[in-house]
């Protein structure tokens, strides 16, 4: 039986909808009643009866652009436990960290996630390898191993991080010259292209050890086409989430000709880039760092096609998360008064302490990934994290049986007040105290399965921000709210102007 839980009122605003608490209860954590016995899982709260019935609903209501106001409703209507079957999936969402826990630790040896069917569904009809996003078991165990090596552990991250940084300044030269183009002393824009941008060419240095010159004026149409093929496989995904993909394949229907169409772009974009690297290793003389596509070559560990197949997710899935994320955070900042001045301040001591060793800058700035973090509490990229378990498991007193798809929320984790005080506020501060964050801090995943280019994407965005405010002052309309949309994953709903001021050399504000 549920116990009361906090009373919300739902507004729309520009269309979207907010949640905001208008009471308190003394309970912190809403819970369900226990017994000796676990509640069966057909005793799960939720719409779970009929897939297709409640997609239609989902759709007619809400749309699919706004899934995860529809998953805040859900948990106040349910709790923080239901069950629910939307079109292909049958799926039971939980909420609160502690039950994120208990799902961890019935993952198992291989883990899986959601299956996204429509990428599959490409390579299939393509005849293309499953990089490691895609596949599973002890393949997918012992190439992870592998390029956990080099992505994923410390040595590898150490050798990536000169070509991070070296992005990150040029990066700043190019506002510095808008600045001076606009004839205003400060550049405003929609950043969501330049931040494109800047993550390709970050990502692909890294991948690749090359640079593909996004950050000039020019831009190579071949890597124009590539950016433009990344948006248009997000944007096609979404419609084959609960629909089976062959059936629009069947019918060739133009949204399935199009996710062929931008899939056909990233790997052939891919293909240009490996065979290049591939190439000029007979050519190599020394031992200098080229990337992470040349150090898997020379290893000689995993078939050329198991690579290309993995290094191409890699690029296509690096591109979007992080510049939208970086998107989010400046947007934050600028409308959170004070936390810029703070986050100054810890650079400039970091700097004065670590001097031109980056790895240990980057241990003194936690104030500085806080805010990464609190930027992905209220705008994750993804707004679930999903497991099958691999053993039958209880969570809040309902046993779920092996093989069941569970998700866990983080969408309307980020914005439940039982879980963190003023969600709505804006606070990195809150990462830093002595609040328990245990499974709170999801954006990237957990365990063996977490998120491969984890350590690439914190890297870029924490290197990123430090230049970016060591700068500039970044200000926007702290009045005109933007809102999300869901196109696989979190967009803002409409453009956010930005505004980048240079600072003086001593950090303050420059005065026109």
């Amino acid at each position: 039986m549920l116990l009361s839980r906090r009373l919300y009122v739902l507004r729309s605003a520009t269309g979207l909808l907010n949640y905001h608490s208008v009471v308190g209860e003394a309970s912190a954590v809403a819970s369900y009643q226990t017994s000796a016995t676990p509640l069966s899982y057909d005793q799960l709260p939720g719409d779970w009866k009929n897939g297709l019935s409640a997609l239609y609903n989902l759709w007619k209501k809400h749309g699919l652009s706004n899934i995860h106001h529809f998953m805040v409703e859900n948990y106040q209507r349910f709790g923080p436990i239901y069950r629910e079957t939307l079109g292909l999936y049958k799926s039971v969402y939980i909420l609160h960290p502690e039950d994120a826990a208990t799902l961890f630790q019935v993952e198992g040896i291989y883990p899986e996630r959601l299956r996204i069917k429509p990428w599959y569904e490409y390579r299939d009809y393509r005849n293309k390898r499953y990089g490691v996003l895609l596949k599973s078991g002890e393949e997918w165990r012992c190439q992870r191993r592998i390029l956990n090596q080099e992505v994923i552990s410390v040595p590898g991250m150490n050798r990536f991080l000169p070509l991070l940084d070296t992005v990150g300044q040029d990066f700043v030269r190019r506002v510095y010259t808008q600045v001076e183009r606009s004839g205003r002393g400060k550049w405003t824009a929609d950043l969501s292209n330049e931040l494109f941008r800047f993550a390709l060419e970050s990502v692909s240095y890294v991948l690749y050890g090359q640079r593909l010159g996004l950050l000039q004026d020019y831009i190579n149409p071949e890597s124009q086409q590539f950016i433009d093929s990344v948006t248009l496989m997000f944007h096609t995904t979404s419609p084959m989430l609960y629909i089976p993909p062959w059936i629009l394949r069947l019918i060739n229907h133009s949204n399935w000709k199009n996710h062929v169409k931008a899939w056909d772009s990233i790997f052939n974009h891919a293909d240009r880039c490996i065979q290049g690297i591939y190439s000029s290793l007979r050519h190599r003389s020394d031992n200098t760092y080229s990337g992470v596509l040349s150090n898997l070559l020379l290893q000689d560990q995993l078939p050329l096609e198991d690579i290309k197949a993995s290094i191409t997710e890699l690029m296509a899935g690096g591109v979007d998360t992080t510049s939208m994320t970086l998107q989010w955070a400046m947007y934050e900042l600028a409308r959170a008064p004070g936390i810029q001045e703070k986050l100054r301040a810890e650079i400039v001591a970091a700097r004065a302490a670590s001097g031109d060793d980056l790895t240990e800058l980057l241990k003194r700035i936690p104030l500085v990934k806080a805010t990464l973090k609190e930027t992905l509490r209220l705008h994750p990229v993804a707004i679930t994290l999903q497991r099958y378990t691999q053993r039958d498991t209880v969570i809040r007193n309902y046993m779920i049986p092996q093989g069941t798809l569970v998700q866990v929320g983080l969408y309307a984790m980020g914005r439940d007040p039982n879980i963190f005080s003023f969600p709505e506020r804006f606070s990195p501060e809150r990462w830093l105290g002595e609040e328990s964050t245990h499974f709170k801090a999801l954006g990237f995943g957990f365990g063996p399965r977490q998120c491969i280019g984890r350590r690439i994407a914190e890297m870029e965005m924490q290197l990123f921000l430090i230049h970016i405010l060591e700068n500039f002052k970044i200000d926007t309309n702290r009045m005109a709210e933007v809102q999300t949309t869901f196109n696989l994953i979190i967009f803002p709903s409409k453009p956010i102007q930005l505004t980048l001021s240079p600072l003086l050399p001593n950090g303050s504000e420059r005065h026109s």
